[in-house]
């Protein structure tokens, strides 16, 4: 197995872990576009729930401004050179209940569409204080929130954009995957882990 690239959090505040490769590999389901190890963050309030669920969640989308990590900072899991940076992709409604089954029906068009219609805004950094090389990238960004433009060296710790629902997402998260090369549709996956350890599902982080 490829050695594992170890990160910072890339974010400050409460965060649930989903879809977590401590739990299964591939996390997601899938190894498409290098993301067997890859792991989601939903940002959470302080009794460690994201927006409450009502009837409006079960019947219809729901604007994703409701739930409490859209716009949150995100920040840089490693220090390196910026590689790739997307933006421009709309914020869509976040769906729960019933409209999460309907979008679910539509995710192999996006899937089809390319590693950019699933990532939504997206920043990459090529990895040069650890695992020289690996290129990690963050995803669902919000719209016109990025900070950051390819060659740009960044830090640990410093602000990239900020957490959105673009792209292939059901609700305002971070994704956050590890790979050999900025071509996803060609690249390996690469194991990660943040602060020497992998959370698991339904953990809470703090960061």
């Amino acid at each position: 197995m490829t050695a594992s690239v170890r990160l910072e959090y890339p974010f400050t505040g409460r965060w649930l872990t989903q879809n977590s490769p401590a739990d299964r590999v591939p996390s997601h389901g899938t190894a498409l576009f290098a993301t067997s190890f890859a792991i989601d963050f939903v940002p959470v309030g302080d009794d460690g729930r994201t927006a409450p669920f009502t009837l409006r969640s079960l019947a219809r989308p729901e604007p994703a401004e409701r739930f409490p990590g859209f716009g949150l900072p995100l920040l840089a899991p490693v220090s390196g050179a910026v590689v790739s940076v997307h933006d421009g992709e709309p914020d869509h409604p976040a769906y729960r209940g019933l409209p999460s089954i309907g979008y679910a029906l539509t995710q192999w068009r996006r899937a089809a569409a390319g590693w950019a219609a699933l990532a939504g805004n997206h920043v990459m950094i090529e990895s040069t204080d650890c695992s020289p090389g690996t290129v990690v990238a963050l995803c669902h960004l919000k719209q016109s929130s990025i900070e950051v433009r390819p060659g740009q060296r960044v830090m640990v710790g410093e602000p990239l954009g900020r957490c959105g629902n673009s792209g292939n997402s059901t609700e305002p998260h971070v994704h956050v995957q590890a790979m050999d090369t900025v071509q996803a549709d060609r690249a390996g996956a690469v194991p990660l882990t943040f602060r020497g350890r992998l959370p698991r599902n339904g953990e809470i982080v703090e960061a």
